[in-house]
């Protein structure tokens, strides 16, 4: 076979595996596995279940609340990382679960909520003539007599795991205790050691393990379950047991998407709109290479959908933000990797040498920028919550196929597109040496610049503080009014209406989530606290518009579902993926200064964005979390690469070359890869800031802010830094040898 013919049977292959792939994306085979209608999706893109708890416990205290919002948290989380958990009113708790319709099936897989305890069988617990172990007294008589050796509030979690021994395998449950359960259960399992330990739920006893060893570390397993099915039930009664307040369901309801009907078609749209512009970006700049970076991404956008179906990753608003951002980084791949065919071509080396040698010269600035950034997301995944895991595995699962489709799909239709007869340098282009940039001399200014402008973030921040609070905290931090609308003839508004109607009866009010309760013609409009006035304005403006009576408007006081724990987890993964992604980069650059001036560069990013929340007033929730950590994921890599090139050039140095000529020759080989990566992943943002509903417009704009001023700080500050530092580490050296 001839090299065209090698070529087009490359490409065959390719479009009929593409072909395939976009089958069952789009479910044609019937089989629902790997189908983009299967994914996942969050309660602002499809709504879900919402269940309202309410403590048995009269007046329970601030702190047993809490304690219980962040374990029934916990326990949503099996369902979804995207649920959220809420306080209404002084004791009811509300859980909301993404995408799901059946409320009696989550409400089953939850359990009622009751109370557990851990009992001595001996004196307290008899077999019935059916042979199934009964209570002989009370709960209250067993309290009063020391005979309950621990309960839900000595637990902190439960899990279910498989063991394999010589005898096969054997399903567990790990029992992890807190500080007082882990005192109370050594000294139980000391007196009771080769006796039975009961574990009794709302009354009734679940199990009755024999105690086999002395457990002082407050880890315990329970062993002898049929089934790891057995097992998870057992671990996920504990867990909902194992709490603070005792709680009775009294209402489920299942709820429409928070962001409305039409936010997610507005949000694929402008995505394919978007991707149709990169297409044609990508090959009008790069041509034949370009086509085939387009062809590349077609199966990076199919896989990826299959994926989060079979992986049942929920898609949410900051998910789509986790999307956007591994997009730009494949098409950043490749263009890192066309510059350098481009200067290989440039050089004097034949077209099929230079795409060898571009592969391969990229490949060290593709492996480091991606994996900085995965690493900061397994630390998310494993240590964030919430809205934080579920960027963390979109972000990780959309590198991991970029990368994927950069080092070996755009290679193979690369190669199939050169044997076909695309072959000449025209079809490639031609890099040659440019005169370097003097970056270094401007480097002042940009830090006057970038100062002046974090100063007046910090001075707004200040007199934000002053004059209310720093930001402007929406619904899942701040919590607020809970606001519940029926409407009398089945008529209800849409979300979109009756945003635009609460705005008008409350000038200045930015964050208005309204979701409807399926099958009732009900809505639930969540806002901040209102006043007395506010909340009349409101039931005035229903009464005007759709004569809703005032019997029919009920309103509770809610939470915030972003806990004060679950910031502090957020603040704690953030901090923690920035060190290990210091640690990567000096480990790998060898060279500390490195690592510190990719730090402050990305401190100064997320400043930058901080003044813009600041200056504007837009709300900080979830999606500005999101924001963050996207901007963060973006300008590291952006800094990895032109850091690779300063590596690669400082090894060919000449004896006449300064460190100032390395950076400025580094920064300007690289200033066409960080304005286009830019101008590529702009379009996805500017798309959905153009078409997305308000919600969603509201999150691309910081984004498009955070990726502008990243691309900037990658061009203009962070190669300077790593030289300003550098120098004083050179002067230090100098001063020591004199």
């Amino acid at each position: 076979m001839n090299s065209k013919g090698r070529g087009a049977a490359k490409l065959g292959v390719f479009l009929i595996a593409v072909i395939l792939l976009v089958c069952v994306t789009l479910g044609v085979f019937g089989n629902t596995a790997g189908s983009a209608y299967g994914i996942k999706r969050g309660l602002d893109l499809a709504g879900g279940v919402s269940i309202t708890y309410e403590a048995t416990k009269a007046d329970p205290s601030a702190t047993e609340m809490a304690d219980t919002i962040e374990k029934m948290r916990m326990r949503a989380e099996n369902f979804s990382t995207e649920s959220e958990v809420y306080q209404e009113g002084s004791s009811r708790i509300v859980v909301d679960i993404p995408d799901v319709t059946d409320a009696d099936a989550v409400l089953a897989q939850m359990g009622s909520a009751g109370s557990i305890q851990f009992i001595p069988v001996e004196g307290n617990i008899v077999q019935n003539e059916e042979g199934y172990y009964v209570l002989n007294a009370s709960m209250d008589e067993l309290y009063a007599n020391g005979q309950v050796v621990i309960d839900g509030s000595d637990i902190s979690t439960a899990k279910a795991k498989d063991v394999q021994d010589t005898l096969g395998v054997e399903h567990l449950v790990v029992l992890s205790l807190n500080q007082s359960g882990a005192a109370k259960f050594a000294k139980a399992t000391e007196e009771n050691y080769g006796k039975q330990i009961a574990i009794v739920y709302d009354g009734n006893v679940i199990s009755a393990p024999v105690v086999r060893a002395i457990i002082t570390d407050g880890e315990a397993t329970i062993s002898g379950q049929e089934s790891i099915q057995e097992a998870e039930r057992l671990a996920s009664i504990i867990r909902i047991g194992a709490l603070p307040l005792e709680l009775t369901e009294i209402r489920s309801q299942v709820v429409g998407a928070k962001l409305g009907d039409t936010a997610l078609q507005t949000s694929l749209l402008a995505g394919l709109i978007g991707f149709l512009l990169v297409f044609i970006f990508m090959i009008v700049v790069y041509r034949i290479p370009g086509l085939a970076s387009s062809l590349a991404l077609c199966a990076y956008v199919t896989i990826e959908l299959i994926l989060l179906d079979l992986l049942e990753i929920t898609l949410t608003l900051p998910g789509i933000a986790g999307i956007i951002l591994s997009i730009g980084m494949a098409v950043d791949a490749n263009v890192i990797i066309f510059t350098r065919i481009k200067e290989e071509i440039g050089a004097g080396k034949t077209v099929r040498s230079a795409i060898k040698l571009g592969f391969s010269k990229a490949l060290s600035a593709i492996i480091d920028g991606n994996v900085t950034t995965i690493i900061a997301g397994i630390v998310l995944a494993i240590f964030g919550t919430g809205t934080i895991k579920g960027f963390a595995y979109t972000l990780i699962l959309g590198i991991l196929i970029s990368m994927l489709t950069a080092l070996f799909i755009t290679r193979f239709l690369l190669y199939a597109l050169y044997d076909l007869g695309f072959d000449s340098e025209i079809f490639y282009g031609i890099k040659t040496e440019r005169t370097p940039i003097n970056f270094i001399g401007f480097s002042k200014k940009a830090y006057i610049i970038s100062g002046a402008i974090i100063c007046v973030g910090i001075i707004a921040i200040i007199v934000n503080s002053i004059t209310g609070t720093a930001f402007n905290y929406a619904l899942e931090f701040s919590g607020g009014t809970s606001t519940e609308v029926v409407f009398d003839g089945g008529n209800v508004p849409s979300n979109d209406e009756i945003r635009a109607l609460v705005n008008g009866a409350v000038p200045g009010l930015s964050d208005v989530d309204v979701a409807q309760v399926v099958g009732e013609d009900k809505v639930i409009v969540k806002t901040r606290d209102l006043t007395l006035e506010e909340r009349a304005a409101v039931h005035q403006a229903f009464f005007d518009q759709y004569n809703v009576s005032e019997g029919n408007i009920e309103e509770q006081i809610i939470s915030g579902a972003v806990s004060g724990e679950m910031k502090r987890d957020a603040l704690m993964s953030v901090i923690a993926a920035t060190i290990c992604m210091l640690i990567y980069i000096i480990i790998r650059f060898r060279n500390v200064n490195f690592g510190f001036s990719a730090v402050l560069a990305l401190l100064h990013d997320v400043m930058i964005v901080v003044t813009l929340y600041a200056l504007t007033r837009m709300n900080v929730g979830n999606t500005f979390i999101a924001c963050m950590l996207t901007i963060v994921g973006y300008s590291i890599n952006a800094t990895i690469i032109i850091f690779d090139r300063i590596r690669e050039n400082i090894a060919e140095m000449q004896k006449k070359d300064t460190y100032a000529d390395i950076v400025n020759r580094s920064i300007t080989q690289t200033l066409t890869r960080s304005i286009n990566t830019n101008i590529t992943t702009l379009v996805m943002v500017v798309m959905l800031m153009i078409l997305g509903v308000s919600s969603v417009r509201e999150f691309a704009l910081p984004l498009i802010v955070g990726l502008v001023f990243g691309t900037y700080s990658s061009i203009c500050i962070t190669g300077c830094l790593w030289y300003h530092l550098n120098q004083i580490k050179v002067k230090k050296e100098v001063a020591k040898k004199a």
